[in-house]
């Protein structure tokens, strides 16, 4: 099977037996960048085919109906009198107890919405930092410092655009690490290329830091500034 690196786009050749049955963890040999390889696909085997449909019996003649007795003839029942009516008598009150119990559900109900939505609303983001999960991205108090960008002829005549740096929480609470997105601009602010960069961690505590850098080969001419920016992880 053919490895191709996801950072600076080196291949290799490797037999399937060397990624096993369950995938491994491979590195590449020119940007040291590693990633998780999945196994190569199975081959699907052909299915049986389908047993021929039952040969169905012709249906039974039918028996001749009986003959049924003459109907035997009906009884009316004399209608009772109504009872005498008394205007005075009070009427017996409703019922409402359902009617009560409904509405004391439906207000519970609504309690437990708004108190869920208030929960999401001022809790949402540190749950969801805590867990591992993304929240966004484009709105961080992550920052960057020790930013370098490189450009590095290869033996094959390529050249190698390399950008590095760190990203810092300044803030006393982790934070969750989104994306780094890389955009190249040319001299009329229009985007050439870009690319987004895995950070090592997707959660940083309160005053660390941590080291990243990443290339792309051959990258398309013109560009004059380079930008860094958190990506949006709803993005596709």
């Amino acid at each position: 099977m053919i490895l191709e690196c996801s950072q600076c786009g080196s291949r290799y050749e490797v037999p399937d037996t060397a990624i096993g049955p369950d995938g491994r963890t491979v590195r590449c040999a020119n940007c040291k960048h590693s990633w998780f390889q999945a196994p190569p696909p199975l081959e699907l085997a052909t299915p049986a085919p389908p047993p021929p449909p039952p040969v169905a019996e012709p249906p039974a003649p039918l028996a001749a109906a009986p003959e049924m007795p003459p109907p035997l003839p009906r009884t009316i029942a004399a209608e009772p009198e109504a009872p005498d009516y008394d205007p005075f008598d009070e009427p017996a009150p409703p019922r409402r107890s359902g009617m009560r119990w409904t509405l004391a559900a439906l207000v519970a109900l609504v309690s437990v919405l708004l108190g869920g939505a208030a929960l999401l609303y001022w809790k949402a983001p540190q749950l969801l930092t805590q867990l591992g999960l993304p929240i966004g991205g484009a709105n961080t108090s992550l920052v960057f410092s020790d930013k370098n960008v490189a450009l590095q002829a290869r033996a094959d005549g390529s050249k190698l655009f390399i950008v590095s740096g760190k990203v810092l929480n300044p803030t006393g609470s982790a934070q969750h690490v989104p994306d780094i997105r890389i955009r190249l601009i040319d001299a009329q602010g229009v985007e050439v290329y870009s690319w987004r960069i895995t950070p090592a961690t997707r959660t940083l505590d309160p005053q660390a830091s941590f080291e990243f850098n990443g290339a792309k080969v051959d990258v398309p001419g013109g560009a004059k500034t380079v930008q860094l920016s958190f990506a949006s992880e709803l993005d596709a």
